[in-house]
This record gives structure tokens, C-alpha cells and sequence, in this order.
């Protein structure tokens, strides 16, 4: 019997099908490639770091700056004015790298400008060297970087960026300030959107003590930095408004010798020979102000607070935001004031900063704030009433605790459409001593509350101005009388009726945004576990 060559084929002493035989034929010519373009490579790695660097000065780390040159003929552009720049020329930028990707004889950088990104490429040719690509594919994430480069129309859209119509072509490269190469956290993970209902998202979260542990990089995130442009616009506003108004802005003393607002929660520190209080608010001060005929008030500081309260919205110091005002003869000419005050504020960053709440919608979920104008005032009455509809069980004179303020908040909002609102009217035992009875019924105070989102941003009432009555008022709260001299002797001299109201800035940032902890409002945040950064 004859064999059949045509299906057989001998490799050394094993037979296999001519099937098989091909398929090893093509598997060792393609090993026998791949060698050879690794050759290749090899060959011509070594020649590009051997061979002569064709941009010899247009790239590398810069020297430390230490003021030595002014570089008058850099001229900077800005990355969200970069169109206005597109086929123009040449134009300097500094920023950090944001990402880098390197391949071949190319690089892609996104350069990142607080919270303005663009596409940046490096490719070989007559200007750029592999070297110099190289060089750029290596520079660590967040460093500080200067570039010369040409702005260039890009037919797609770039969505990974916010300068998405254009990408910048760079002829030379200088590192500023090297970052570490290993980060404690990445600025893409922090600035990750928040979606819990989309499954599909990557599930990549930065816990908040990292954040707050490193804070510096924290804060580089897009929505950070738009939180605290915003935040900048809250002070802006209502120093702006209040001016408008007639209001005078003061600057009140933080170390006071008694508690301000009475009661434990306060930080003692050592005062030379004696002890003193960091001031829970600089409301002694502003009544002595308004006692010194400046008729209208207005002040921004830090307030200390010795809560040891861990809750999503007390900080044990803030920024106050502080306002007292003489009035005729009813301390609503004031409420009024300071709603409308408030009307403004919300009106101002609508208008002025769309932009910001944009960027901190891209992470977190933003729901439109929604006010009333005028502003919605309630009784403290009313508000009782609306919680025992809902089945809440709650005294007369009792405070509203944090679950009926949000519940009442949610109420209001049922019913009114509206997430501000004023509440008048506070039962006189849960206020300061300072605080004027009501003199139609003992049980109420001339004090209100104003609320956002549910939860309370302000407090604030018409005070005694009469000292014999202040006095009265102090004792029954307990109050060491010597050690608040100074504020009752201020209203011997004659002071006239008034009115104010202390706001924590944090906090309206944190609820105008709709924002679920006021650490991410505040920029280095200080609680009862935190004193660092």
C-alpha cells in the first residue's frame, strides 16, 4: 500500500498533517518578524539617544525661579482665552500636566489651568526631537509646566477637555516645579462624579479624610475650585449689597474675656496672667457699635464654637458673616432687610457664577436653589402646627432638632416651592440673654431663624438696649455680670432699638449647592478629630 505524500509531511522524526505543518511554518515566520522589528526598535532607540538632539534648548527643567529674570517677552494666555488665539501664532501657557500618554513619536498631554483643561500634542518633525518627546512623556502628573505653542482647530470635538474646539501643538517645554512621581491620591479619582445610581460608572471614590489629608491636591479638582470661587462670591455679595444699603463694615476683637453668647461652649486659652475666651460671635460688639451711632453694621470673621458635634454640618470654627442695624420702632424693618439681603445674595450667584455652579455639577448633583420674592416669613407657631400635621410630636418651647428642621424644610417646600424661609417668632428660653422678650407674649421672643434647604443659616433677633433690663436678663441666665461690664455700660449712654443677625458661610454654600457635608465648603476644616492641614 502506497502512502499518501500529498497529506503527510516529516518534521524530524514525527509525522504531522500538511495542515498542522503550515501553521507552524507561520508561526515561526512571525516570531522571525516580530524579532526583527525589535531589532529595529532596539537599533533605533539607541540611535535616537545617540544621535544629535535636533531641539537642544527647547525643552527640559527649568531653572529655580528666584526672580533673577523678568522674561518681559513671554507673554502668557490664559487656556479658557486660547480661542481667541486659534491661527495667531505662537503663544506661551503654563499650567500643570494634568495626563500624558506617550507613543512612538508622539505625546499627548492635557494641560490642566485651575479648571480649565486643553489637548496638548508633541510629535516628531522638524522642530520636535524623539528626544524631547521622550522628555515630555516623563514629566509626573501635576507638575508645573511652561510651553510655547501653536493653537490649532481640531475637526472632533475634544470632550475630555473643556477647551474642546482646539488643541495646542507644542514647539518647547519647561518643567517649573516637578511633582512627586507617586501622589497620595489622583486628581482625576477626586474629581470623579458622584452618580451611586449609575452602575456602569468606574466605582473609583477618594474617602474624605485622604481628601483632607491632602488637601492641596483636593482642592485642585475642578468642582473645588469652583466651590470656593463661589464662596468668594457669597462674601462678595453681601459685603457689596450691605454697602449698597448704607451698612459700615467693622472688625470686631476674637479674644474676649467672657463668653458671648453665655453658656460652656467655649475655647479658653491662656491670657498672659489670666485666662480669656476665643469669641463664639461678635455680637457684643456690633450692638456696641450700633451704641456708638454707626447705625448699620456689617462683619466677616472667624467664629469659634467648642461643640463636639461630628454631624455633616457643624465646624468648631467658620467664617460669620454678621450684620446689626438700628431700626424705628419694629425689628422687621430689619428681618425684612436681611431676607431681602439674602434675596440678593441668591439673585447674584445665579446670575454671576453659572458658571461655577456648572463645574461643581459635573461632580456632584446640584438641584436649582429656588427662593421667593419677597422671602416666605412663618411664625415659629406655624411651624409647630405644619410638624404635628405631619405627626411629629413637639413642645410649644421647645427647639427644633435637626430632623424636624428638615422635615419642616420639606414641608415648606411642599407647599410653598420654595427652598428659603423665614421662621419669626422663637420661644424665649431656648434664645441668649440679649434677646427682647415678646410683649405680647411672654413665652415668644422678637427672635427669628432663616433656613435653606432645611436647615438653619441664620439666627438672629432684636436685642435689649436697655441696660437695667440686660441686667435682669443676664442673671437669669447665669451670667457673671462683671464680666460683661463693659457691653451693659455701653447702653448707659443711650442706644437706639436694634436688630441683627449672625450667618455661618459655610453652611449657605454647602445648601445652596445642595451639598451633603460642609467639609467639602470649607477650604481647611476644623472639627473635634481635625487640627491639620
Amino acid at each position: 500500500m502506497v502512502e499518501d505524500k500529498e497529506n503527510v509531511a516529516v518534521v524530524g522524526q514525527e509525522q504531522v498533517s500538511k495542515k498542522a505543518a503550515k501553521k507552524q511554518a507561520k508561526a515561526a515566520k512571525k516570531a522571525e518578524q516580530k524579532a526583527e522589528t525589535a531589532t529595529t526598535v532596539a537599533a533605533d532607540g539607541s540611535a535616537g539617544d545617540n544621535a544629535v538632539d535636533t531641539a537642544v534648548g527647547l525643552y527640559g527643567v527649568s531653572e529655580l525661579i528666584q526672580s533673577k529674570d523678568k522674561r518681559t517677552e513671554r507673554n502668557f494666555v490664559d487656556v479658557h482665552e486660547l480661542s481667541n488665539h486659534v491661527g495667531k501664532g505662537l503663544v506661551w501657557v503654563r499650567g500643570r500636566v494634568h495626563t500624558s500618554r506617550a507613543k512612538g513619536k508622539q505625546c499627548f498631554l492635557v494641560l490642566r489651568q485651575q479648571s480649565s483643561t486643553v489637548q496638548c500634542i508633541l510629535a516628531v518633525g522638524d522642530v520636535v526631537s524623539k528626544q524631547m518627546v521622550k522628555f515630555a512623556g516623563n514629566i509626573p502628573r501635576e507638575s508645573i509646566i511652561d510651553i510655547q505653542a501653536k493653537p490649532v482647530s481640531v475637526p472632533n470635538k475634544i470632550e475630555s477637555c473643556t477647551e474642546q474646539l482646539l488643541e495646542l501643538c507644542i514647539e518647547q517645554i519647561f518643567v517649573i516645579s516637578q511633582a512627586k512621581a507617586q501622589l497620595p491620591l489622583q486628581i482625576e479619582d477626586a474629581a470623579r462624579p458622584e452618580n451611586p445610581d449609575d452602575v456602569e460608572s468606574l466605582n473609583i471614590r477618594v474617602n474624605q479624610d485622604t481628601r483632607l489629608d491632602n488637601r492641596v491636591l483636593d482642592l485642585r479638582t475642578p468642582a473645588n475650585q469652583a466651590i470656593f470661587r463661589l464662596e468668594a462670591g457669597v462674601c462678595r455679595l453681601f459685603r457689596d449689597i450691605l454697602t449698597e444699603k448704607g451698612f459700615t463694615e467693622i472688625h470686631t476683637p476674637k479674644i474676649i474675656s467672657a463668653a458671648s453668647e453665655g453658656g460652656a461652649n467655649v475655647f479658653t486659652v491662656s491670657y498672659f496672667k489670666d485666662s480669656a475666651y476665643l469669641a463664639q460671635s461678635p455680637q457684643l460688639y456690633k450692638q456696641m457699635a450700633i451704641a456708638a451711632d454707626f447705625d448699620k453694621v456689617f462683619t466677616v470673621g472667624a467664629v469659634f464654637r467648642a461643640e463636639d458635634s461630628n454631624t455633616h454640618r457643624h465646624l468648631t470654627e467658620f467664617v460669620g458673616l454678621d450684620l446689626e442695624m438700628a431700626f424705628k420702632y419694629h425689628y422687621h424693618e430689619v428681618l425684612h432687610t436681611i431676607g431681602n439681603t439674602f434675596t440678593a445674595i441668591f439673585k447674584g450667584l445665579r446670575d454671576k457664577y453659572s458658571r461655577e455652579i456648572e463645574a461643581v455639577g459635573q461632580q456632584y448633583r446640584v438641584e436649582p436653589f429656588k427662593f421667593l420674592e419677597p422671602p416666605l416669613i412663618l411664625q415659629f407657631s406655624e411651624g409647630v402646627a405644619m410638624l404635628r400635621e405631619a405627626g411629629v410630636e413637639t413642645g410649644d418651647e421647645e427647639d427644633l432638632s435637626t430632623p424636624n428642621e428638615k422635615l419642616l424644610g420639606r414641608l415648606v417646600k411642599a407647599k410653598y416651592d420654595t427652598d428659603f424661609y423665614i421662621l419669626d417668632k422663637f420661644p424665649l428660653a431656648i434664645r441668649p440673654f440679649y434677646t427682647m422678650p415678646d410683649p405680647n407674649n411672654p413665652i415668644y421672643s422678637n427672635s427669628y431663624d432663616m433656613f435653606m434647604r432645611g436647615e438653619e443659616i441664620l439666627s438672629g433677633a432684636q436685642r435689649i438696649h436697655d441696660p437695667e433690663y440686660l441686667i435682669e436678663r443676664a442673671k437669669h441666665h447665669g451670667i457673671d455680670i462683671s464680666k460683661i461690664a463693659a457691653y451693659i455700660e455701653s447702653f448707659r449712654y443711650g442706644c437706639p432699638p436694634h436688630a441683627g443677625g449672625g450667618i455661618g458661610m459655610e453652611r449657605v454654600v454647602m445648601l445652596y449647592l445642595g451639598l451633603d457635608n460642609i467639609r467639602k465648603t470649607s477650604m481647611f476644616p476644623r472639627d473635634p478629630k481635625r487640627l491639620t492641614p
